[in-house]
């Protein structure tokens, strides 16, 4: 069984703090900064890739929501906002999930954007239209 399906059941215990009907966040139990939250629909989907729309939809809107009250409360500089896709992306849990992760300006895990060289621009339009 997944585990995310069995902490929304709740057969495992967890730091809840929000639920509603299809919506449960709660904190990571492994964090990567303090107040690190997961939000994941109660309804099992693999990934971002195969959520329902309308579900996918609710499950933002809560992240949203808990960004602000993250900001508010924990005085943090910035949130990372992720949902990772497929093992070779970093997915470990194979239930769709959204990190939120505070990040403050000192931080050291900061991800960062570096150049790709020699990329066909023309060529990637193509297959991406």
């Amino acid at each position: 069984m997944c585990i995310f399906c069995s902490i929304a059941k709740k057969e495992i215990p967890s730091h809840t703090i929000y639920e509603d009907d299809q919506v449960l966040a709660f904190l990571d139990i492994n964090p990567t900064a303090v107040g690190h939250t997961l939000v994941i629909p109660k309804e099992h989907c693999d990934s971002f890739l195969d959520c329902p729309p309308a579900l996918r939809d609710h499950v933002f809107e809560v992240a949203q929501q808990l960004a602000k009250k993250l900001e508010t409360a924990l005085h943090c500089d910035g949130i990372h906002l992720l949902s990772n896709m497929h093992e070779a992306a970093g997915q470990s849990v194979h239930h769709f999930h959204v990190h939120l992760i505070p990040r403050y300006k000192d931080d050291q895990e900061i991800v960062t954007f570096h150049e790709t060289p020699n990329v066909d621009f023309e060529d990637l339009k193509e297959k991406l239209q």
